[in-house]
């Protein structure tokens, strides 16, 4: 192969680019030699000066300077895309290993993993990978779902997303409910400090001080909590917090209390309160939908950042680190903001019916 010297101009612009490319220490080997290549030809140098001065070929110089040709200093920075050397797999075997992750489960084992459809299949465990990547699937993973048996489930729905999306004029909207058998956790050593490399660690095994029960009265318009410790969770206590709750709601506003179906909510002793205080309105939601309640929420947020760590040698001092987490909470309270719609809601829920009746007539 021969061909005549070629000559290249270069602009101002890209010669000082090409020069600080080159002269950069962090620059890329191979930008360095592509750069020193047309800055030679620029320069005058035939092709074999140039293939001694870059340590190339001469079909690699080239290809260089054609490349600036075409697409200038850019060219120069990137590598041409190639085709793989490895045969993309065949729509048909894509689509088995898809089915029979959706439709089949292995003969030893509850879910597939990429070594076991790789055995069943008769392709590497990485292309097994990269399959279900682009299809979405993640047979490792379990998510847990309960689907409310409730006859009532529409009308509760609609009622407790209405009061959040929409809540009713010169009135109060509480989430309540109770976070019960709290237990005073005390580490039997203390843990090691978080340090560079290592995660905060924690003993596995502790000593058992006493359980609380944290009676919380979620705001939903301001984000205020209302809460209180008591030893148990029965109906007497229960009307003490109401009580509790009267006291701290100024009057004559009304008060509308989402709350769960918990046999201690309706006993007679609350009824007879509860007619007695007709400003009270109780918006009970559905059997097995206590997600619901925004102030389970609230209770993961407290569980998360203040008990489940912590070491208390009593349960008063297990009542002092949660009262502290409500002041603080209190003094800058945020909201939890409901964004589904009742409808958004009632859909899925039929979705997941029609399903699970399709799956019931399969058997």
């Amino acid at each position: 192969m021969r061909r005549d010297d070629i000559c290249l101009y270069l602009c101002p612009d890209d010669r000082a680019e090409l020069q600080a490319l080159v002269a950069n220490r962090n620059t890329p080997r191979k930008l360095v030699w592509r750069a020193e290549i047309v800055l030679a030809t620029v320069d005058g140098h035939g092709t074999f000066e140039i293939m001694r001065r870059s340590k190339t070929s001469k079909p690699t110089v080239w290809r260089w300077q054609a490349r600036y040709l075409d697409e200038g200093v850019e060219g120069l920075k990137r590598d041409k895309t190639r085709p793989s050397r490895v045969p993309p797999l065949p729509r048909e075997i894509r689509l088995k290993v898809i089915a029979k992750t959706v439709r089949e489960s292995p003969p030893n084992a509850t879910h597939w993993s990429r070594s076991t459809m790789a055995a069943a299949v008769g392709i590497s465990p990485s292309s097994v990978g990269r399959i279900w990547a682009e299809a979405g699937l993640k047979p490792h993973l379990t998510k847990g779902f309960k689907v409310s048996n409730d006859p009532m489930f529409e009308e509760k729905v609609t009622d407790i997303v209405g009061l959040y999306l929409d809540p009713p004029e010169r009135a109060v909207v509480l989430c309540v409910d109770e976070k019960s058998q709290i237990q005073a956790l005390d580490r039997t050593q203390p843990g090691l400090p978080l340090k560079k490399g290592r995660a905060a660690t924690m003993t596995h095994d502790y000593k058992r001080h006493g359980t609380t029960t944290l009676f919380a009265a979620l705001d939903v318009k301001s984000g205020v909590v209302i809460g209180e410790c008591l030893p148990r969770h029965r109906a007497k206590e229960f009307l003490k917090f109401l009580r509790r709750i009267d006291r701290a709601v100024l009057k004559p506003r009304d008060i509308h209390i989402v709350l769960d179906n918990y046999a201690t909510h309706k006993t007679a002793e609350v009824q007879a309160w509860l007619a007695k205080h007709p400003r009270f309105h109780l918006h009970f939601t559905p059997t097995s939908a206590s997600w619901l309640n925004l102030v389970e929420r609230f209770f993961a947020e407290i569980t998360s950042k203040r008990i489940r760590r912590g070491s208390y040698t009593s349960v008063g001092d297990l009542e002092t680190a949660i009262y502290d987490y409500l002041l603080q909470h209190n003094a800058k309270p945020k909201p939890f903001v409901w964004t589904k719609t009742a409808n958004d809601i009632l859909t899925r829920e039929r979705r997941a019916l029609e399903i699970l009746d399709e799956i019931r007539g399969n058997r």
